[in-house]
């Protein structure tokens, strides 16, 4: 057989395994919490989504060590990242991404993705994004990816992380160059770095996480020395509440801005979780409360009903608030960031 064939008969069997794997409902995501959207998924044998720092505190600052020593404008490059390194031959044009992470990221570069995988919590394209983000094919969720769906788009890059998707990285790297953060959530300004050295998008990343941390740093002057403490509060299903500590999407905005947490939350993890029964460990100035899915199928009504609740000092002085968890919770990237400050500016400064 000439080589040519071979080349493209070894194509079609990698693609035809790929596609094997996705009807067989492969995700690469095995067992994980989707309502992952401030950082986390866990493990088969993980013992709590919650808690698991110790399992990835150092996330951030190994994601910063990742990328590409390539110059602006320089093709081929060789990215490195979580699963390895890939060589991405000329500039991405069809962008396939697995995450709203990797989703607000590319569009606050100017790029409008040809496939999105959503999450189970907001199976649609977020609000927030809407037109800017065009409209992208579904390629599944982020914990059952469709792969036919994918080679579908003939991608020419495909952006997602290790944590969500690590079983599925063989699969997804022969239908296309393919680039892993370690995982979503607290690592968002390392992630998107990362996203935009695949892109060649590095200084308008730069500039972009520069006038976020910039409106941050004024939003805390202008709340002064004493400010309020904030509780984050989100509404899970099966009856988990979840109050969201430092290592998280909203836990790096709330340090940016320097506002104080409860001492139950100001906590090197992704959260403490709590019952319906004991609400008042959510106890602040301030209580952010946000929601997973769909309200019924959480304890939102049950923890807000009962005295305890009611008892907050922030629900009696009128400072408990519900916020959109697509932004505050699942944005995970810059967009998404400056849309909390917006909230944040319009709650503790009125």
């Amino acid at each position: 057989m000439p080589s040519g064939r071979r080349a493209s008969a070894a194509l079609a069997v990698a693609i035809a395994a790929a596609l094997g794997l996705a009807a067989c409902g492969g995700s690469g995501s095995g067992a994980k919490d989707s309502s992952a959207g401030s950082g986390t998924s866990a493990a088969k044998d993980s013992k709590s989504v919650a808690q698991g720092g110790k399992d990835f505190g150092d996330a951030a600052d190994r994601t910063a060590a990742l990328g590409t020593d390539a110059r602006p404008g320089q093709w081929p490059r060789t990215v490195k990242h979580a699963m390895g390194s890939t060589e991405i031959k000329a500039q991405p044009k069809r962008v396939v991404v697995l995450d709203v992470g990797e989703l607000d990221n590319v569009v606050s570069l100017g790029i409008k993705p040809v496939g999105l995988a959503v999450t189970e919590g907001s199976p649609k394209l977020p609000s927030y994004l809407k037109g800017e983000a065009g409209d992208p094919a579904s390629v599944g969720t982020i914990n059952s990816l469709n792969l036919e769906a994918i080679n579908n788009l003939h991608p020419d890059l495909i952006l997602g992380s290790q944590l969500r998707a690590a079983d599925s990285y063989d699969e997804l790297s022969k239908i296309a160059p393919t680039v892993f953060s370690i995982r979503p959530g607290f690592t968002w300004k390392q992630n998107y770095l990362l996203n935009a050295a695949a892109l060649d998008r590095t200084a308008q990343a730069k500039a972009n996480l520069a006038a976020y941390e910039a409106r941050a740093t004024a939003l805390g002057a202008k709340l002064g020395a004493k400010k309020p403490t904030v509780s984050m509060v989100r509404y899970m299903p099966e009856g988990k509440i979840r109050l969201y500590a430092n290592d998280s999407f909203i836990g790096t905005i709330l340090k940016d801005v320097g506002i104080p947490r409860p001492k139950n939350q100001d906590i090197s993890d992704l959260a403490a979780e709590i019952s319906a029964e004991n609400i008042d460990k959510a106890d602040a100035d301030y209580i952010f409360t946000g929601v997973y899915g769909d309200p019924k199928a959480t304890d939102k009504s049950k923890a807000q009903g009962n005295p305890l609740w009611k008892n907050l000092r922030a629900v009696k002085d009128g400072h408990a608030h519900d916020v959109p968890d697509e932004t505050w919770y699942l944005g995970l990237g810059v967009t998404a960031a400056n849309a909390v400050l917006d909230d944040l500016t319009t709650s503790l400064t009125a």
